[in-house]
């Protein structure tokens, strides 16, 4: 069924060119980011010196066609067919892949307005990087610089491409954030999980990183926190044997174990460790890590409220409820994300042209009805709620009990 409006789409994602670290690389730290090799006669990137498998083709040439793991990721699977073999036949990659212009045609052919864009191999790379902070900056400062020439951070007023902001150096990640915004950057992407640098860990939340949150709360621009490589394998090594990351290959232990504890530690971090207290202009959207970790999450921090009410400046539920936007998956349960989040905070997001997305993006008001929400509804989290994300919010717009930012 058709809808009546056109939708912003908070998960699109473009497949970088083949020189989006390397452009703007340093030459003196080529060999600890990324370079390109030949070997055995395949293109292979390494990255910190080493093979990294986090993409299989990280060419992207050719690539899977958009949708073509729905059916697995809806659990059906009768033929018990691998991922691979459901993937299906692949494609050459299309213009809109990596051309502003070219995707601006086909968002008009999917009747979408605008959109959140997010990388493909990108959000895979700190963690790959984690045991040099160093690298971690130089790649990422490439990165962005390179996105700045092929997307722009703000195109047009209908594709925001959001800058990827690392943790590890405060100070660079506040330089980052700058440039940024002197660019008219209204999203920037962090990584989930813990901070990993050297052999140092952090919550993001730690005051450490008060003057990141302290940028973002004075710019009013939106956080996005799109799933990746978060560096929780080293959980999952607890229980059975781990190799590198890789972004389609699981075991069923590692989808139980990983899956939903990556962004239920990571809101729980930044809400428990006083991040919307101290910056209640902070807007967060959970990107591409689905909805079904956010009840339970509810559940976690109601009774943790319940038992150490002193430990908190403001009811955990209601800081998550004001300040963090949440992008289902599809086969997500969206009536319980309705019930703890509110229709106002939940977004749309294709994950187009991904092969672990919807082929056509409009689809998803359909899943919208299966879970009987009205088209009222339909149209504010597919229209309305991402759009307003994109529009920078002045603290002084702000109304908290939570106490004055630090």
């Amino acid at each position: 069924m058709a809808v009546d409006f056109k939708a912003f789409d908070c998960d699109n994602h473009y497949y970088e060119a083949v020189d989006a670290f390397t452009r703007y690389m340093d030459p003196k730290m080529a060999k600890r980011c990324m370079q390109w090799a030949e070997i055995n006669g395949k293109t292979r990137l390494l990255v910190g010196g080493t093979i990294n498998r986090f993409i299989p083709n990280p060419t992207f040439d050719p690539v899977a066609r958009p949708g073509s793991l729905d059916e697995y990721f809806r659990g059906r699977n009768p033929d018990a067919k691998d991922v691979k073999s459901m993937f299906g036949p692949l494609e050459p990659i299309s213009p809109a892949y990596r051309d502003h212009d070219a995707r601006l045609a086909k968002l008009d052919e999917q009747g979408l307005d605008g959109c959140l864009l997010f990388p493909t191999l990108g959000v895979g790379m700190e963690a790959s990087l984690e045991h040099d902070p160093e690298a971690v900056v130089a790649a990422f400062r490439a990165f962005n610089r390179w996105l700045e020439d092929d997307w722009g951070f703000n195109y047009r007023d209908r594709i925001f491409a959001a800058p990827m902001i690392s943790f590890v150096d405060v100070q660079a990640a506040v330089a980052e954030l700058d440039y940024a915004l002197e660019r008219d950057a209204r999203v920037v992407c962090f990584k989930s999980g813990p901070v990993f640098a050297g052999h140092d860990t952090w919550s993001p939340g730690d005051r450490r990183f008060d003057p990141i949150w302290a940028r973002v709360h004075e710019a009013g621009i939106t956080v996005a926190i799109h799933s990746g490589n978060a560096g929780y394998n080293r959980v999952l090594s607890m229980w059975e044997p781990t190799g590198e990351f890789e972004a389609f290959r699981h075991t069923p232990l590692s989808g139980i174990l990983t899956g939903d504890r990556v962004p239920l530690d990571t809101y729980a971090a930044l809400i428990c460790h006083g991040v919307f207290d101290r910056f209640p202009n902070v807007r967060i959207a959970s990107i591409e890590s689905g909805s079904s970790w956010v009840p339970d999450l509810a559940k976690r921090l109601r009774n943790a409220y319940s038992k150490m009410p002193p430990a908190f400046a403001q009811d955990p539920v209601e800081a998550l409820r004001k300040h963090v936007w949440v992008a289902p998956f599809y086969e997500d349960n969206l009536v319980k994300l309705k019930e703890v989040l509110g229709v106002d905070h939940i977004l749309f997001g294709s994950d187009w042209p991904h092969a672990e997305g919807l082929a056509t993006p409009l689809s998803f008001a359909d899943d919208l009805r299966r879970f009987d929400y009205n088209e009222a509804e339909i149209r504010q989290i597919m229209t309305e709620n991402g759009r307003a994300l994109t529009q920078p919010r002045a603290p002084a717009a702000v109304t908290t009990t939570a106490g004055r930012p630090a």
